[in-house]
């Protein structure tokens, strides 16, 4: 049995124990910065903009996800493995930090140019364009902030009280500028100017407290740690292909108000996801150095899952009422299909990226994200086109379900084969 108080006595008196919980306080408070405010925001939003608004939001988003997951490139998990073992040697942690923020700003420019094509064929993407250029500037947005550094050096309280400063400028100013329908555009500009400014701050706190060097660009490095991470950006992309072209499918057969259905009863199953990503992200660093402590891991990260699901689940019709107008009521049962995912979520994260990724098994979880999201791919097209949002929805808490438990199952043979070997 989990024995909860003798667990926090072991933490208290462990110097890795004690990191976790100040590493775990700081990033909760960074992700307050990415889901608290916009839940100030949202029903000023709904009120003002409306669900054809939400929708265009929704979309744009969804696209512009595909171009900033080839810019991350799967570093935020790789660079931060490496980075996390070998953090007291600066030398070496400059070369990984300059080597990553070169590619990913090569990435990037590869990215836009794709954008531009895709723009300019794809007559949806064309009439649309505003906001995705406007949502792209995330993409330069989370280079400048390079918060996979900060966890992989277990240290995050230098930023994370600027962090939330800088966002909640930027959310006051959505009630100061947004004022008619046609100001949703604003919304993803200040998103960005946040990402911004917080990275300005944290290049400061690296470059000039910390003293890590900026080297130059070497074309072969980069395209060495490219090619390093391919599995594991092949791995992150691979479920877009039900995740945000369930969007993109949904814009074509059903429009912004159905995306803007989807994108209201995925809201908070989205904000729940973030928080369990502190726990994931508190406890990476810290698994690449004692994997031992897994099974602890495992155990809490689940147990948080489930709760929050039920929680979700029962509670869809007032928090959808609560935080919405009457023209949302239709996103309760989106919500209430959306909140089993979050236990699938959870499995993912913890057999595959905390142990798989971690265990250098990078290859195999590959194969099951690419199987598993091909058929989420699949079973989109006829999902949405009979059910319009709601088949959406189905279609990403089956494929999450579908991925989750083949991860798990993979790594519970794998933990098998190592213990009778």
């Amino acid at each position: 049995m989990f024995d909860v108080k003798k667990y926090l006595n072991q933490i208290k008196k462990s110097k890795d124990g004690r990191t976790l919980v100040a590493n775990f306080g700081y990033l909760s408070l960074l992700q307050i910065a990415g889901y608290i405010f916009p839940l100030i925001t949202m029903p000023y939003l709904a009120r003002v903009i409306g669900v054809d608004g939400f929708g265009k939001i929704a979309f744009a988003s969804a696209v512009v996800v595909w171009f900033q997951t080839v810019a991350d490139w799967g570093f935020n998990y790789t660079a931060t493995r490496d980075v996390a073992k070998n953090r007291d040697d600066k030398e070496k942690v400059s070369e990984i930090f300059s080597n990553v923020l070169w590619a990913r700003c090569l990435l990037m420019i590869v990215s836009f140019l794709l954008l531009l094509i895709a723009i300019f064929f794809v007559p949806i993407f064309r009439e649309n364009y505003a906001i995705i250029l406007v949502t792209f500037l995330l993409v330069p947005g989370h280079i400048m902030f390079p918060d996979w550094f900060f966890q992989a050096m277990e240290r995050m309280k230098y930023i994370t009280i600027l962090n939330l400063l800088s966002k909640l400028l930027f959310t006051i100013a959505v009630f100061i500028f947004i004022k008619n329908k046609s100001d949703y555009i604003l919304q993803p500009l200040f998103t960005t100017l946040g990402f911004i400014v917080s990275g300005i701050i944290s290049m400061y706190v690296i470059l000039l407290q910390w003293k890590i060097k900026i080297k130059r660009p070497e074309f072969t490095s980069i395209l060495t740690i490219i090619k390093g991470s391919a599995d594991v950006f092949i791995n992150n992309i691979m479920p877009n292909l039900y995740n945000s072209f369930s969007v993109m499918l949904l814009g074509f057969f059903g429009g912004p108000v159905s995306n803007g259905l989807l994108d209201a009863g995925s809201k908070f199953v989205n904000i729940s996801q973030q928080f369990m990503s502190v726990i994931s992200r508190t406890f990476f660093p810290f698994l690449s150095r004692r994997i031992d402590k897994h099974n602890l891991f495992s155990k809490l990260n689940i147990l948080i899952a489930v709760i929050i699901s039920a929680l979700l689940f029962i509670f869809a019709p007032i928090i959808i009422k609560m935080f919405f107008t009457e023209e949302f009521y239709n996103a309760i049962p989106v919500l209430r299909i959306m909140s089993v995912s979050i236990i699938f979520l959870s499995l993912s994260s913890v057999y595959g990226t905390n142990y798989m990724i971690i265990q250098g098994y990078e290859k195999q979880l590959r194969n099951i994200t690419l199987i598993s999201s091909l058929i989420g791919f699949a079973i989109s097209f006829p999902l949405i086109y009979f059910f319009d949002y709601i088949g959406a929805a189905l279609t990403i808490v089956f494929t999450r379900g579908l991925l989750g438990v083949a991860i798990a199952y993979r790594v519970n043979v794998l933990k098998n084969k190592h213990l009778n070997t």
